[in-house]
């Protein structure tokens, strides 16, 4: 067996950057060097020439940025006596400081996460504070950087009165994003909790790291449901941050439970049970004359608000309250039609359209 002499250290992420840049750009490297003249001549237009322009920035970001790249020389240590199932189990539990984990963790899996959650600090103005300084003990640590009293107990500095307030979560923020997002894998996902407090700051934040293309959605997160917040508004809920790494993700949600999945028709073997949806002008939010159409099934007329006279009304201006539409295009109808996405149903003197949602099947594409 090959003897292997390991160092200790964490990879040096500044050097793998810069070999990743050589691999691209051999001619801007002179005696292994970058001579920046020639990589501005090489990417062109690309470069961004005025004094003036957009960013987002903050003080210490570029020491922030330094703290992610600069090589750990920490080790994980294994509490077997503490563990469940030591040799059969695939978890694993780390506790320690985040960006001194996110740092060890980069050898073993660069690359290979598929999706990450974190609920960092929302910076309420008393949960957090981080120096980032691990050359003593964690107990020692937190009393040296304000976290702790001397007799253990948790207290917090970054006060909402403070002159960086923003400053230091974003400080705080900036190098374990960037340090997640390299253990993610090309088609990989985040998800970022947060509330009113920073969402604005995290999605420029999240912007910059894994790029605007690459955001995804921001969930509202329901907290509550009764109840003030302040003397003049009810904040209910927080936030979730969806970003992935390079390219959209393709996620593939379990089948859930759903009472309503209980109707059969002719594609049951391909697409299982299906349930109906609001009418399909239910709740229009706003008009638009595109999405105002007759739709002919089996004979049958129909439209938006289930009145012909309304109809002619809206198309001639006269309606002071044109709020009736269909949810669907023309297009998307025929597809979705065609297709049996749609379904009619006929009660005593009326009849409504539906729209179908099927257990394992959507609608994709229009055609």
């Amino acid at each position: 067996m090959k003897e292997v002499k390991l160092d200790g250290k964490t990879p040096d992420l500044a050097e793998e950057n810069i070999k990743k840049l050589k691999e691209i750009f051999p001619e801007v490297f002179t005696e292994g060097k970058i001579d920046f003249e020639k990589l501005q001549q090489v990417l062109g237009s690309y470069i961004e020439t005025e004094d003036e322009r957009y960013n987002f920035t903050w003080n210490g970001k570029a020491r922030a940025l330094r703290l992610s790249q600069t090589p750990s020389t920490g080790t994980l240590r294994p509490c077997k006596k503490e563990s469940k199932d030591w040799d059969t189990t695939q978890n694993l539990y780390i506790e320690g400081d985040n960006l001194e984990v996110l740092k060890l963790l980069q050898k073993s899996y660069h690359g290979k996460i598929k999706m990450i959650y974190i609920d960092p600090p929302y910076n309420t103005g008393k949960d957090f504070v981080y120096k980032d300084d691990f050359r003593d003990t964690i107990e020692n640590y937190k009393r040296i950087t304000g976290q702790l009293d001397d007799e253990g107990n948790g207290i917090s500095t970054n006060i909402e009165t403070s002159g960086r307030y923003h400053t230091d979560w974003l400080n705080m923020m900036y190098p374990r994003l960037r340090l997640a997002r390299n253990l993610l894998t090309d088609d990989g996902v985040i998800f970022i909790s947060i509330d009113d407090n920073e969402v604005a700051n995290l999605i420029k934040l999240c912007d910059e790291i894994f790029g605007e293309e690459n955001f995804c959605a921001c969930f509202p997160r329901i907290t509550k449901k009764a109840g003030k917040s302040t003397d003049f508004i009810s904040k209910n809920n927080d936030y979730i941050l969806m970003y992935s790494k390079t390219s959209r993700p393709r996620l593939y949600l379990p089948n859930h439970i759903d009472e309503g999945f209980r109707y059969r028709d002719e594609y049951f073997n391909e697409r299982g049970y299906y349930k109906l949806n609001q009418t399909l002008d239910y709740n229009s939010l706003q008009y638009s004359p595109s999405l105002d159409y007759p739709i002919e099934i089996e004979g049958e007329t129909f439209y938006p608000g289930q009145s012909y006279e309304k109809y002619l009304e809206r198309k001639q201006g006269k309606h002071g309250r044109a709020d009736w539409a269909w949810r669907w295009s023309k297009e998307l109808f025929k597809f979705a039609y065609k297709n049996g996405f749609i379904v009619v149903k006929r009660y005593d003197g009326h009849s409504r359209i539906y729209t179908k949602t099927y257990q394992n099947a959507r609608i994709n594409r229009v055609c």
